[in-house]
């Protein structure tokens, strides 16, 4: 009897041993094919139904929490990667990559100073990705991106529903969005991914966008459920695509039908965008060109009744084209840098539509998803470039957008943020390379994802996505907008440098003076990254000077008077190593005085507020920068060692550079032009009846080629004059050959051909009464004889 007892608890732990084995092979099964949702059930029900040995447990656990971070359940992630680290003090180099994850989900979870603590270790487990410095600098004061928290409202659009409405685009008076809610009796398609249904273009009329009053704050409450920052989605039949709901790139199994299961009703409001654009797989987000007859969208590769899969059976996602005519969106093209390997998406056009943004993450990368720019040239869309390393992180970044002036905004999770995607903000030169990056902070980030953000160029207004209020795959839009004029403060970020080799000098000085008196002086101490970031009074002067043993100190003045909006702002500034017998930081000062004068408008010679101010050290590099207020005004402090160059900038309007020397007068008052104004360029000079370019007129000229240098997509007109001397016909030729010399001297110089063109005036525009029979003087008749640049197109 005893025998048989022990022989049915041995088949019995044997059938169990069996059973456990069978659920693990099916979990991980359902892991590889990334159909997360499903593996998780399984995992779970390994953990709870077997013992396992230590090893097989840390890696069950592992997979778990990695499958719970691919659908955005923070709470579990967190509660899984807090078990798997709970008894291991040190785990092999595997399991490096769930100290990130579990790092994320706290700071998802609004657990930042816990966040910091595993950023720190993560840091020190590794050298190749630097987010755990940086995400731990952060969460050490992570009020940084909270104080303007006033500064806009946040409402919860009504026509939201319990499934995803997410990436909104401005389209004839209305939205055009991207949800799962197709109409009622529908046949549903979900995805293996997170097991929710596949994706569709909808609208919806500006008048129906209704909001709640409540405004929401910055941080989100906490969820139980979440989902996964990708680009197109998935869950578990036959093949495989890539999911648009967050990131780029991300795959999973999609159903290729299931009979009988219906989808709620559609959004409210609402309709179908197009029954051509969409398809049984992902429509995901779309950009329209100006005149709204082009829209580029993204989709999974499928296309005219074509399926492609990669190299691994994946489906991924693809850019095409479409054209609305005779009232039906048609002709859907592929974009010529799409990959079958690899996925494409996330389209964005800036205000001409010739440039196009997006997000892959196609090889050469620098991590998860990168932004990339291609540019419309000769009727076709360019190799993309990559938008570099101050875009583009080890992370994810994606759902590009790029308002009227040119500034690119942009969501990633691998910039420092408040958890999951952030929105940033990175004004762009040229386009394609940033000048800065900066975190909008709250209310319109969240430790929740917040992502798909479009507004006008002064961000006065717009929508967004986001999961704050129930988490998961819930995306909701969002409406914000600016409250009031003046804010409690102006968000600046300094960063001090190594001016020789670039590098960022942590634990540099920064004494902060407030030269309207308020406060006393204030040291500060630059983080690893050589940033210090500051929350500075508005409508106020200030002057910072930078410090650091080895380096010859720099004193730069800063002003928030006159801004008229909250965009973040940023300072460089760099620190050079002494040259023999230069002055180091703590020694004796040189000798400074004070530059200073106001930026006017050309035609009317108001001040012009919002200008950036530049003074360049032309000895080190050195830079000082302040933005003008509404008086127009700047003030520098300057040495008698060296020349500098004083430069002004603002969007649409052109300046020419000043060289500053010690002996040049300490008020310098610059004058800008933008299109339309009128330019006289004095001392250009020809002989009687000759239009030959004179030595003394070519160094005038040369400084033209130097402003033409300065703006290389500036278009001029080269207007040429005479006296009312000879006859009219003779005077009209004589200029316009005037006229086309200066141009074939510029075009020698290296300047396009089209960016000028040449004007002979000859007398029809003279500037005082000597007409023909008027006896004037030979100086009165020189006033007439004139060169002009008028500016068709500024930057």
């Amino acid at each position: 009897m005893g025998r048989f007892f022990l022989h049915c608890l041995l088949v019995g732990l044997l059938a169990q041993s069996v059973s456990a084995q069978s659920l693990l092979h099916q979990a991980n099964r359902r892991f590889d094919e990334l159909a997360y949702h499903k593996a998780i059930e399984l995992y779970e029900q390994v953990l709870n139904r077997s013992v396992l040995a230590e090893e097989e447990r840390l890696g069950v656990l592992t997979k778990l929490g990695y499958s719970y971070q691919q659908v955005r359940d923070a709470v579990n992630t967190e509660r899984v990667y807090r078990v798997l680290f709970k008894d291991s003090e040190s785990l092999p180099g595997d399991y490096v990559q769930c100290y990130l994850y579990y790092a994320q989900a706290l700071a998802s979870n609004g657990k930042y100073k816990e966040a910091q603590e595993v950023y720190e270790k993560y840091a020190g487990l590794q050298n190749e990705d630097g987010r755990g410095k940086q995400f731990s600098a952060l969460y050490q004061d992570v009020s940084i991106l909270t104080r303007n928290s006033g500064n806009y409202r946040v409402d919860y659009l009504d026509f939201n529903t319990d499934k995803a409405e997410f990436s909104p685009a401005y389209y004839k008076k209305g939205l055009v969005f991207v949800t799962d809610g197709r109409e009622a009796h529908a046949l549903k398609r979900v995805f293996t991914w997170n097991n929710t249904a596949f994706l569709d273009l909808y609208y919806m009329p500006e008048k129906t966008l209704e909001t709640k009053t409540a405004s929401l704050g910055g941080a989100s409450a906490h969820v139980t459920r979440r989902r996964t920052p990708r680009l197109l989605g998935e869950d578990d039949y036959t093949v495989s695509t890539a999911n648009d709901t967050r990131t780029v790139g991300f795959s999973g199994n999609p159903a290729t039908s299931a009979e009988g299961n219906r989808v709620e009703r559609p959004v409210t409001g609402s309709q179908a965008f197009s029954s051509t654009l969409n398809t049984k797989y992902h429509e995901g987000p779309v950009a329209f060109t100006k005149e709204g007859t082009r829209a580029y969208f993204t989709r999974n590769n499928y296309n005219r009744g074509r399926y492609r899969e990669s190299a691994d059976g994946i489906n991924k996602l693809k850019l095409y084209a479409a054209d609305f005519k005779n009232g039906n969106w048609g002709n859907v093209q592929e974009l010529p840098f799409n990959g079958d390997d690899y996925s494409t998406g996330h389209p964005a056009l800036n205000s001409t539509d010739k440039l196009l943004y997006f997000a892959s993450d196609r090889p050469g990368g620098f991590g998860g998803t990168d932004l990339y720019v291609s540019r419309f040239r000769d009727g076709k869309w360019s190799q993309p470039i990559n938008l570099g390393k101050e875009i583009n992180t080890k992370g994810n970044e994606l759902f590009p957008f790029v308002d009227d002036r040119g500034n690119l905004y942009f969501s990633s999770d691998g910039h420092p943020g408040l958890g999951d995607l952030d929105i940033f903000y990175a004004p762009l030169i040229d386009g394609t390379t940033a000048k800065f990056v900066q975190n909008l902070g709250e209310p319109i980030n969240s430790s929740r994802d917040d992502f798909g953000l479009i507004t006008d160029g002064e961000r006065l207004a717009g929508y967004f996505s986001s999961n704050r209020r129930r988490g998961g795959s819930d995306d909701d839009i969002y409406r914000f907008r600016r409250e009031g004029t003046l804010y409690a403060c102006r968000e600046l970020t300094i960063h001090v440098f190594d001016a020789q080799s670039k590098q960022p000098l942590g634990n540099a000085r920064v004494e902060v003076v407030d030269q309207e008196g308020r406060d006393d002086k204030k040291e500060l101490q630059t983080d690893g990254d050589g940033n210090i970031r500051l929350c500075l009074d508005p409508e106020s002067d200030f002057l910072f000077s930078g410090i650091m043993e080895g380096f010859v100190s720099n004193r730069m003045g800063f002003s928030t008077k006159g801004l008229s909006d909250d965009q973040p702002l940023r300072l460089e500034m760099p620190l050079t190593r002494p040259k023999t017998g230069a002055v180091l930081a703590n020694s004796r000062k040189p000798t400074q005085t004070k530059l200073h004068g106001a930026v006017v408008a050309q035609q009317n010679r108001k001040p012009l507020q919002g200008v950036r101010v530049t003074l360049r050290n032309n000895c080190d590099s050195v830079r000082q920068e302040v933005v003008t207020g509404a008086d127009g005004r700047y003030q520098f402090a300057v040495t008698g060692e060296c020349d500098y160059r004083l430069e002004a900038t603002k969007s649409q309007w052109v300046t020419v550079s000043r060289r500053v020397t010690r002996d040049s007068a300490s008020v310098i008052n610059l004058t800008m032009f933008r299109a339309g104004d009128v330019v006289r360029v004095d001392n250009i000079y020809y002989d009687l009846d000759k239009w030959t370019i004179r030595p003394d007129a070519a160094k005038e000229l040369d400084k033209l080629v130097d402003l033409l240098k300065q703006y290389p997509e500036m278009r001029i007109e080269l207007r040429a004059h005479t006296d009312s001397r000879a006859t009219t016909q003779y005077n009209k030729t004589l200029s316009t050959k005037r006229a086309q010399a200066v141009v074939a001297y510029l075009r020698e110089q290296g300047i396009a051909a089209n960016r000028m063109l040449a004007a002979g005036y000859g007398e029809s525009q003279l500037l005082n009464d000597c007409k023909d029979l008027v006896p004037c003087t030979e100086e009165e008749h020189q006033q007439n004889r004139r060169t002009e640049i008028k500016i068709l197109k500024p930057e």
